[in-house]
């Protein structure tokens, strides 16, 4: 009996004990299955925070700076104060090639160099998209060449072209040589003294108003001031089945773009070459000599022709050496469509690309003697490297008015050259950059006539 009992204690308390231990376990089996399912519900969570974390280990270095303002009013500071290559030289040696900011109120990342270049210009819109600042888009409107992609871009692209490219061009030369002795003997006479910019400004309206828009000079021609106002040739522009390949909306933002790309960029050009003839008369002196051979073979009165054109390479590698060392763009802006990798960083979806192309032009690896005005060097353009020149841009959004504002130039620094000299009226070499580079009071210059036009 005693056996008994005991036995029967044993097993109850081996009972209770169990019962003990299958609680305990069920308790931890519950507590297991909370922790897995609360795991299995966070682990996305966990793993975005856990991507993030890694990520921002990985995105470029530097500093966002304050919300919303970060360093634009610094960058735009040096622009004006035409320390802006020596702001981001800074940037350079604190955090290298690659380095995040913040620029009218989105996060950026600045690269540069001749990888970057190639990388703006070769990316598609799988990877990159042309996104500007909302300031500029304000201005130029959402239906600009700079802010299409795609489809979009080349179509508009394509209509626009067929107003610049050289068939089209070959037909310009005489009324763009008309325009610019009209324009010569209105306001560069006797001997005066003159402001070149704000007249080059003048001259690149005038012939844009002509030549793309048909609008010859008078009321009409004033009224452009205000680009809007107009419809232009483009209206008459029909796809294969009479359809138009341009919405109303286009028309007026890519007249917009036109104007304010061309009458800009050449007149600056234009300006800065006066400025850098008249600082080095040794190349004016070429210059001069290669524009009166031309002159001489023409009778008077006679229109520059296409092949003149072609006979002036050397003033053109004076025009480009001038791009090199004092680019009419400064930088430009790209945003990223899905995150991408670039120089072993990341680079999140969304965020701007501010690329400075022509930081490349002043490389002392790329070009010997910076700061010495050396046309020279433009002799073989075959041997530069790829993506280390790039005045007109590059790739699929290289400028479609390339070849129009090398006939601008040219035919204007020809009767320039051939019929006045002038000398520097303000010696500072002083400019800002707003954003286009600005000389000193617009470049004063006092006129000394050669021979009329």
């Amino acid at each position: 009996m005693f056996w008994y009992v005991k036995m029967e204690l044993v097993l109850v308390s081996g009972y209770h004990n169990g019962a003990k231990a299958l609680s305990s376990l069920y308790l931890s089996t519950s507590i297991m299955n909370t922790i897995v399912a609360i795991s299995l519900f966070l682990l996305p969570v966990f793993c975005l925070l856990a991507r993030r974390i890694r990520s921002s280990k990985r995105v470029p270095p530097g500093s966002l700076g304050f919300p919303v303002i970060g360093q634009s009013l610094g960058l735009l500071r040096a622009m004006k104060a035409n320390t802006a290559e020596k702001w981001l030289d800074e940037r350079v040696q604190k955090y290298g090639p690659i380095s995040k900011l913040s620029l009218f109120g989105k996060p950026t990342v600045f690269i540069y160099g001749q990888a970057a270049n190639k990388f703006l210009f070769t990316s598609d819109g799988s990877v990159l998209t042309s996104k500007q600042p909302q300031s500029l888009k304000m201005i130029l409107g959402d239906r600009c060449l700079l802010e299409m992609n795609d489809e979009d871009h080349k179509r508009v692209r394509d209509t626009l072209v067929s107003f610049l490219k050289p068939d089209s061009l070959k037909r310009y030369v005489g009324k763009m040589d008309e325009e610019v002795r009209i324009h010569l003997e209105t306001y560069w006479k006797d001997e005066q003294i003159i402001k070149v910019l704000p007249l080059m400004k003048t001259l690149t309206f005038d012939i844009i108003c002509s030549l793309l828009f048909g609008l010859e000079r008078g009321a009409r021609r004033d009224q452009m001031l205000h680009p809007t106002r107009t419809s232009s040739s483009l209206l008459s522009i029909r796809g294969e089945n009479k359809q138009e390949l341009m919405s109303e909306n286009e028309i007026i933002h890519n007249v917009m773009l036109i104007m304010v790309a061309g009458y800009a960029t050449s007149s600056i050009l234009i300006t800065f070459m006066v400025r850098l003839l008249a600082k080095n008369p040794n190349i004016h002196a070429a210059v001069l000599e290669e524009q009166e051979e031309i002159a001489q073979n023409k009778s008077p009165g006679e229109s520059l022709t296409w092949e003149d054109l072609g006979n002036m390479k050397y003033t053109w590698r004076v025009a480009m050496e001038t791009m090199r060392m004092f680019p009419p763009i400064f930088g430009g802006f790209r945003q990223t469509v899905k995150d991408i990798e670039y120089g072993g960083y990341l680079i999140p979806k969304g965020w701007q690309i501010f690329l400075v192309t022509a930081k490349t032009h002043m490389d002392s690896s790329i070009f010997q003697e910076l700061e010495k005005f050396d046309p020279a060097r433009f002799e073989n353009t075959a041997s530069l490297p790829p993506y280390n020149f790039v005045p007109f841009g590059g790739g699929a959004r290289i400028c479609p008015g390339y070849e129009f504002a090398k006939v601008e130039t040219l035919v204007t620094i020809h009767y320039l050259v051939t019929h006045i000299t002038w000398k520097l009226c303000c010696t500072d070499d002083f400019f800002s950059r707003d954003p286009t580079p600005v000389p000193t009071q617009g470049l004063p210059i006092q006129i000394i006539p050669r021979k009329p036009l």
